[in-house]
């Protein structure tokens, strides 16, 4: 039986543009075991919301596997991959665009209900959207309301209980309370966690900030111009970092201490190497100050250097 309820395996997707092929996601290793929460970051353009729409196949995948429950879904035909969607659900980045700003919440909710179950019954309908909007915390009183007369928290909440209305096992959280003030995004990532604990979810949560990451993650993978450079559990990356790109990543987390008012934030000089047609080696090394000739020779494979604790890095070899 296969340990992960996600897996990718040498997962990529490259886009054809007019100076050569992108490789907007390239070799992705990971596994996300059942009920858990795997944080993706790293830098705008690095790959992670391509990654995330690719595992759902919103776009297809160049090349590599995405195994759900130990089967490959790139393979399935249309049929079977929209039965397999109802297990599998994103949650989007901006929450006002992802709405139909010409329908109520009743209606939004009820959507994913009327494209799926097109038997089901009007009070079996109602009876579920108004108990998705209790989960997620959105008054009732709400329900003939529209999308631009809520704030951006109602309207996340709104996603949210949208991506839940099929009862899904896997959820990609694409950026989802980026577009939130800070206060606000606290609730929404104590719902998620609410959610998750209550119903059992796994999470794919893509975010740039790593303070967020931190928050809600079991696991981190760290991506850089498309490629993973580091995965290992939440404490172990915060605690050990590894690889420069990484260590760089943390020392910008702002810290509410006077202790470290003084701490050196590791300045990452250089300009970001170009995706399309990347040459072999390391695509951090142009802007790495460790970097040596080895860093240029090859690609470098993603390796365990401590118990769970992979980095793709020359100077670990």
């Amino acid at each position: 039986m296969n340990k992960y309820l996600i897996e990718t395996k040498s997962l990529k997707k490259y886009f054809q543009t007019s100076h050569g092929l992108l490789h907007a996601v390239d070799d992705i290793n990971f596994g996300i075991s059942e009920g858990k929460t795997l944080g993706v970051v790293g830098e705008s353009g690095c790959g992670k919301s391509t990654l995330g729409r690719v595992i759902l196949q919103l776009i297809p995948a160049t090349a590599g596997e995405v195994l759900y429950k130990g089967e490959n879904v790139l393979n399935y035909g249309k049929k079977k991959l929209d039965r397999i969607r109802h297990e599998m659900q994103i949650i989007f980045q901006d929450p006002y665009s992802s709405l139909n700003p010409r329908m109520t919440v009743f209606e939004l909710i009820a959507d994913p209900l009327i494209a799926n179950k097109s038997n089901i019954r009007k009070a079996e309908m109602s009876e579920c959207v108004f108990e998705l909007m209790e989960r997620v915390g959105l008054s009732q009183k709400l329900v003939n309301t529209y999308p631009h007369e809520l704030d951006g928290g109602r309207r996340q909440r709104i996603g949210i209980a949208r991506a839940l209305t099929l009862k899904p096992k896997f959820i990609v959280c694409d950026e989802p309370v980026s577009a939130l003030d800070v206060s606000v995004q606290a609730q929404i990532l104590n719902l998620l966690m609410d959610l998750q604990d209550s119903m059992g979810l796994t999470y794919m949560f893509i975010t740039h900030d790593l303070s967020v990451v931190r928050h809600i993650s079991d696991e981190i993978a760290v991506l850089y111009l498309g490629k993973c450079v580091e995965k290992a559990p939440k404490r172990e990356l915060f605690s050990n970092p590894i690889h420069p790109y990484t260590k760089a990543l943390l020392s910008a987390i702002m810290l509410p201490s006077i202790e470290t008012r003084n701490a050196t934030i590791k300045l990452i000089r250089g300009e970001v190497t170009s995706p399309i047609n990347p040459r072999p080696g390391c695509r951090f090394a142009p802007r790495c100050e460790f970097s040596t000739s080895r860093c240029l020779e090859k690609d470098i494979e993603l390796k365990e250097v401590e118990q769970n604790h992979f980095v793709a890095c020359a100077l670990q070899d």
